[in-house]
């Protein structure tokens, strides 16, 4: 008995899945089924209710519910069909896909898959705090379902953990419904989300933030009562005898995400340490043939519009696979090596074959330039690319764009590096 088939499976219907399977049928694809687990398709956008989502993507300064509304309406007019109340539960190698959903389990199977899971924020058990475990410790993300969808506030007296975008947004957005948001700490010496978010929603409302400092214990059996904060050394190890403590009822983390990989995992595509999600290739396949990946799996964007951007390559290229298209994979795969202050770079596998037509490069910097900087990419030591920035900051993505005749000089090269340092005199 045959299973039913589908051209191409998007596995999330957040941003990225919807633009995956919208671009997968205008590039041909046929049967595009994307899977969603929630009631409605969106991700987290229905609960994100400030601006600024679309800028680059649509040139409309838009909620996070606006943003979602108009992918699900292009996803609609390109006929893709949607699976939602659905759960994933298995997928193999073989693109066969196990799901559970209106009572009863299906399968059915895929010419490509695409990976849009997106990511999860990191827990309390991540975090080495000590205390019990009272009532008005959760995350951000949390709080922000609370508010913006439930209509429920968790607490009046916050300190904030952690200085990520979900983290700053929801102390503007606690402030704005009555709430003291006492304190804001983040363990490192800069903060870690966006600095338009550190001006609009820390600054303008003053905020206190407390850099290099971090909670070491909670004080609370049934409800959070108080917290202790330390600062902390060049090696985030706490100073004892700086420790104060701030009493609050509610204690938000936004201490970081990570790309939800547990069915990466179970078709075993391979991961990479140091973003945390999939490895990927210039057409965003993994090391799975015809599984694809795109958005925050592959590793976590600071803007819902280069979400966008990575799952629209992916959905194209996942098409292209169907239909026979395909970039070749004969060539020797290329590595490229993190040079000067490179956290991490994206895509991690090249195949540099002479049809190849665009290639994106996305990279992180491992610590703040806060002064203009050259961001290179060299083949066999020469520079290829050379791009001048005002500054580089962990929390902002890097995005090299390479034309044809870039990409030519790459193809003969033995070494490929990136290096990302202040700009000469």
């Amino acid at each position: 008995m045959s299973l039913p088939h589908w051209d191409v499976v998007v596995i999330g219907g957040g941003p990225a899945g919807m633009a995956a399977a919208s671009e997968a049928r205008a590039e041909g694809a046929e049967r595009v089924l994307v899977i969603e687990r929630n009631t409605e398709a969106g991700g987290i956008l229905p609960q994100c209710v400030h601006n600024g989502f679309g800028l680059r993507v649509f040139g409309s300064d838009l909620t996070g519910p606006e943003y979602a509304s108009r992918w699900l309406r292009r996803a609609e007019m390109a006929q893709v069909e949607f699976m939602l109340q659905s759960m994933v539960l298995e997928i193999n190698a073989d693109r066969r896909v196990l799901v559970s959903g209106a009572g009863k389990l299906h399968e059915l199977s895929a010419g490509a898959l695409v990976l849009a899971t997106g990511c999860r924020e990191r827990p309390r058990g991540a975090l080495n705090i000590a205390g019990s475990r009272p009532a008005g410790i959760l995350t951000a993300g949390t709080a922000q379902r609370l508010v913006n969808i439930e209509g429920y506030m968790p607490g009046k007296r916050y300190v904030i953990l952690g200085s990520g975008d979900i983290g700053m947004i929801m102390a503007r957005r606690l402030t704005l419904a009555g709430a003291q948001v006492l304190a804001m700490a983040e363990v490192l010496p800069y903060v870690s989300g966006l600095r338009r978010n550190l001006v609009q929603c820390v600054h303008d409302f003053d905020i206190p933030l407390h850099t290099s400092t971090t909670v070491t214990r909670t004080i609370g059996r049934e409800r959070l009562e108080a917290v202790e904060l330390c600062a902390v050394d060049q090696h985030w190890q706490p100073l004892c005898e700086t420790a104060r403590t701030i009493a609050c009822d509610t204690l938000l983390l936004s201490v970081g995400l990570l790309p939800e990989i547990e069915l990466a995992r179970m078709a075993h595509v391979g991961l990479d340490p140091l973003t945390g999600g999939a490895r990927v290739d210039e057409s965003l396949q993994t090391s799975v043939p015809g599984v694809f990946a795109a958005g925050n799996m592959v590793h976590v964007y600071d803007l819902v519009d280069a979400v966008t951007e990575s799952a629209l390559r992916a959905g194209r290229q996942a098409a292209r696979y169907v239909l026979g298209n395909r970039l070749t994979t004969a060539v020797t795969p290329q590595t490229i090596e993190l040079g000067v202050n490179i956290h991490h770079v994206v895509p991690q596998v090249l195949h540099l074959t002479p049809e190849l037509d665009e290639l994106v490069i996305e990279l992180r910097v491992r610590s703040p330039i806060e002064q203009p900087v050259r961001v290179e990419f060299l083949a066999d030591g020469e520079r290829v690319v050379s791009q001048r920035l005002r500054y580089a900051r962990p929390s902002e993505m890097i995005v090299l764009t390479l034309k044809p005749d870039e990409i030519a000089c790459l193809q003969r090269a033995e070494h490929l590096s990136v290096n990302c340092r202040p700009w000469e005199s």
